[in-house]
C-alpha cells in the first residue's frame, strides 16, 4: 500500500496526518490518491507537504548570514560569536533563527526554522539547518544515532594530555537554569579530544562529540580543571578573550536526498587566530 511505501521512505505517521488535514497532497501518476492505494510497478509518487508557518513570537530580521552551503533541503551557516542560535528571554531578538526567517521571507520560502545543531551564543562555527519539516525529521534520525559529526577547536587553560576521552554524566546545576555540571544522576556524555599544540598558559585542542549535551565541551573541560579561555561561567579567565574560545570547525552528515555524505569546514575566527598569533604561532 501507498502508506507502507511512504513509511519506508521516511515519512512519519504524524507527517501523513499533517498532509491529510493541513493542506498537503499525495499524488500517484499525478492523480491524488489516499494512503490505501495499492502501488503498481512504474507508479510515480509525489508528495506535497503543507506550507509551514512560523510561531508568532519569531520575527524575521534582516541580519547578515554567512551561508556556507544551501540547496532545496538544507543550509549550513557559519555563525559568529555573540549571536544566539534561537531567541531567549535575555536575548529576544538578533538570533540566527530571526535572521533565517528574514532570509526565507526575502527568497519567498514559506517555512519555519529547523536547526539541527545548535551552538551557544558565544560559540562560533558551523550550524546545520533543515529547510522543511520532513528534512528535519530525516536528519533528526541521523542525529539520534550520532551520524551527524561535529568537530570543534578550542583553547583550554593549562596543559592537557596528548589525547583523551572524557566520559562523565552531565545534568543541570541546582538553582540554575543555565549552568550544567558533572553529576552522578546526569545524562551520559562523552567527549574525545586531541592536542594540536601547547602554549605557555593554554592548550589548543581539537574535540569530537559522541553525545550532544548542553554545554558539554565547556563542562567536561572545566571538570578536568582546564576550562576554556574566556568561559567565565565555568571558571575560565577572560584576560585574553571575552568569550569562550570554542569554534565548530567541521560538520559532516549524510544528505538524505542527494544520497551522499557532505562535509564542510570553517576557519578559526579572527579573535582566536589573533590569540594564537600573539602566543607565538
Amino acid at each position: 500500500m501507498l502508506k507502507q511505501f511512504l513509511f519506508e521512505k521516511g515519512i512519519s505517521k504524524s507527517a501523513l496526518t499533517d498532509i491529510k488535514f493541513s493542506g498537503g497532497s499525495i499524488f500517484v501518476n499525478e492523480e491524488i490518491e489516499n494512503v490505501r492505494y495499492v502501488l503498481q510497478e512504474q507508479d510515480r509518487v509525489r508528495v506535497v507537504f503543507p506550507n509551514e508557518t512560523t510561531s508568532e513570537g519569531l520575527k524575521g530580521e534582516r541580519l547578515p548570514i554567512s551561508i556556507v552551503y544551501e540547496d532545496s533541503y538544507v543550509m549550513v551557516v557559519d555563525k559568529k560569536a555573540g549571536m544566539s542560535t534561537i531567541p531567549s528571554r535575555e536575548h529576544p531578538a538578533g538570533s540566527l533563527a530571526n535572521a533565517i526567517i528574514g532570509y526565507y521571507e526575502d527568497i519567498g520560502l514559506q517555512s519555519t526554522v529547523h536547526i539541527l545543531t545548535r551552538l551557544d551564543r558565544d560559540t562560533s562555527g558551523l550550524v546545520l539547518i533543515a529547510k522543511h519539516r520532513h528534512v528535519h525529521h530525516l536528519l533528526s534520525k541521523q542525529q539520534k544515532i550520532h551520524e551527524i559529526k561535529r568537530t570543534y577547536e578550542a583553547l583550554a587553560e593549562g596543559s592537557l594530555d596528548d589525547y583523551g576521552i572524557i566520559e562523565e554524566p552531565i545534568g543541570r546545576k541546582k538553582e540554575s537554569i543555565i549552568e550544567r555540571e558533572v553529576r552522578s544522576d546526569g545524562a551520559f556524555a562523552r567527549t574525545r579530544y586531541e592536542v594540536k599544540r601547547r602554549y605557555d598558559q593554554f592548550t589548543h585542542v581539537q574535540l569530537m562529540l559522541d553525545t550532544g549535551r548542553t554545554h558539554q565541551i565547556r563542562v567536561h573541560l572545566s571538570f578536568l580543571g582546564h576550562p576554556l579561555l574566556g568561559d567565565d561561567l565555568y571558571g575560565g579567565s577572560v584576560a585574553k578573550i571575552n568569550r569562550q574560545a570554542l569554534h565548530c570547525c567541521h560538520l559532516t552528515f549524510y544528505h538524505p536526498f542527494l544520497k551522499k555524505v557532505l562535509s564542510f569546514s570553517s576557519p578559526l575566527p579572527d579573535d582566536i587566530k589573533r590569540l594564537l598569533h600573539n602566543a607565538g604561532e
